[in-house]
């Protein structure tokens, strides 16, 4: 957006690239909200899950890795997770310092539960199948980019 002198304002919220990141990802987030409280799960605990489903016992640092999330949040996280019975940590035997994150009978039940969720949700976006397709490309081109200054 321009301001009266025709000039570009970088510091107006409609001119920041972020600002609907964020707000999108907060309000698909918030559309999840209802399918996880019966399953007394969060978001970030349905993405942790993800993983595990997709390979089951992997490293705490690898679930960063995937998740994007450093180790003060996971670690709260998966100590959460474990409580509640989804998933056990235990240390790797070839290599103590390794934490290995495995789940347990109700974690791997609870993919059940699970599956219509991406479904049901898809339907929930005003976005075409080849939109659709474009933004997950997109928004994974931005992940993977080297940011670092």
């Amino acid at each position: 957006m321009e301001n009266a002198t025709n000039e570009f304002d970088p510091l107006l919220l409609d001119n920041q690239l972020c600002f609907p990141l964020y707000a999108c990802s907060r309000k698909v987030v918030n559309m999840y909200t209802p399918y996880f409280q019966p399953l007394g799960i969060t978001y970030t605990q349905y993405i942790v899950l993800l993983v595990l489903w997709e390979t089951d016992g992997v490293s705490v640092r690898e679930l960063g890795q995937r998740l994007y999330l450093d180790s003060g949040t996971l670690t709260p996280l998966l100590k959460k997770m474990e409580e509640a019975g989804f998933v056990t940590r235990e240390r790797s035997t070839e290599d103590g310092r390794v934490v290995l994150v495995h789940l347990t009978e109700k974690g791997k039940a609870l993919r059940h539960d699970a599956e219509q969720i991406p479904l049901r949700l898809g339907g929930c976006l005003p976005l075409t199948t080849e939109e659709a397709k474009l933004l997950h490309s997109l928004l994974h081109r931005l992940l993977e980019a080297d940011t670092t200054m």
